[in-house]
């Protein structure tokens, strides 16, 4: 557009100097009307920047040989006679910004159409090629869930044999006991993680001392099979929520602590106020390592780990009663977690005896 302009401008001044050589100047004004060029406006002016002749009415810019404003383009050229009157000649062109702001608006559109296309293709480009990873996946999760169901009844029988047992060595038996306990929550923590979604866990209230004291007492004979000992201070507490999943994270919580410890090891529960804490003097976990221990199919030792799915259940059952848990670990020195279950806490034995501190106290008064 300025090459055009100027050119156009550069024709208009020779058009003026061959009238010039001619001598037809005796009518500037009629001269310069006769003068238009197709596409542009034209103003004439003198040297003093004043118009002779122009279809131009704002103010313009002298110093500038071509120039854009916000809607329009100038082009200025300095008329080099002085026969006649003309200083400058102005063309103004209208149509460009326009031109361009409709070009800019066409270039998104067919971005925009090409985006969806490209996206439609992408689309069946990728079911067409992950049609054959999500069948895999799909006959893998079908194996899993007829595996895991089909467990349900041999599990269940080895349990009730080694409770049957008689005139078995104890430490024989023992070893059984653990065999199958260990058996009986991996199959338990399988089959929760792939059956969670389907329903809702029915909420009650229970005293998680118990519950507790129940689950120790299951665990115990994995526990002497590694010869650990376990030591428990718990205190009354009654917690609203489903019982099942409550098990569900202490079975996965106590089975760690016992898995990751070394033989002759200890490990301490307590139960004291909104606070529970499951603490071994295991193996450990390094800092660096701590956050991913609770991703799903994270293992974070492989001679020793199940499935690598137990933390992220205890992680998500959490976060479901806003229970707030928390990981203290060192590495070859052990390692304590957390739960703060006041959001679920209905009474305690801690809140007991504060009513009856208060009311002893107002009692007094």
């Amino acid at each position: 557009m300025r090459f055009e302009m100027l050119y156009q401008a550069r024709m208009i001044e020779s058009k003026l100097i061959m009238a010039e050589e001619k001598g037809d100047i005796h009518a500037n004004s009629e001269l310069l009307s006769q003068i238009h060029p197709a596409r542009f406006k034209i103003g004439f002016f003198d040297k003093a920047a004043q118009p002779i002749y122009s279809e131009i009415n704002e103010s313009l810019r002298f110093d500038q040989e071509f120039y854009a404003s916000d809607t329009h383009c100038y082009s200025v050229v300095k008329y080099p006679s002085d026969r006649l009157q003309v200083g400058y000649i102005v063309l103004r062109e209208d149509e460009l910004k326009q031109n361009l702001h409709a070009l800019k608006w066409k270039i998104i559109y067919y971005l925009i159409g090409l985006f969806v296309f490209m996206a439609i293709v992408g689309y069946f480009l990728s079911r067409l090629f992950l049609r054959p990873v999500r069948e895999k996946i799909e006959a893998l999760d079908r194996f899993i869930e007829d595996t895991t169901h089909e467990l349900n009844t041999p599990v269940s029988a080895i349990l009730m044999t080694v409770q049957s047992l008689k005139d078995v060595e104890p430490k024989k038996l023992n070893r059984l006991k653990a065999s199958a306990q260990r058996l009986s929550t991996m199959y338990d923590t399988l089959a929760y993680s792939l059956n969670h979604e389907a329903g809702v866990e029915e909420q009650e209230t229970f005293d998680l001392r118990i519950l507790l004291q129940e689950r120790i007492e299951t665990m115990k004979a994995l526990a002497d099979s590694k010869q650990i000992t376990m030591h428990t201070e718990l205190k009354m507490c009654m917690v609203d929520m489903s019982k099942e999943e409550m098990r569900r994270v202490i079975d996965n919580l106590l089975s760690n602590a016992i898995k990751y410890s070394n033989p002759y090891d200890s490990i301490t529960i307590s139960l004291l106020g909104n606070s529970l804490q499951i603490c071994d003097t295991g193996i450990g976990i390094e800092k660096t390592r701590q956050e991913d221990i609770f991703k799903r199919y994270h293992r974070f030792n492989k001679e020793r780990g199940g499935f690598g799915i137990g933390l992220s259940i205890v992680l998500a059952i959490c976060k479901k009663y806003h229970i707030s848990l928390s990981i203290d670990s060192e590495k070859d020195k052990g390692s304590c977690f957390t739960l703060d279950v006041s959001s679920v806490i209905v009474q305690s034995e801690y809140t007991v005896e504060s009513y009856h501190s208060k009311h002893s106290l107002k009692h007094s008064k």
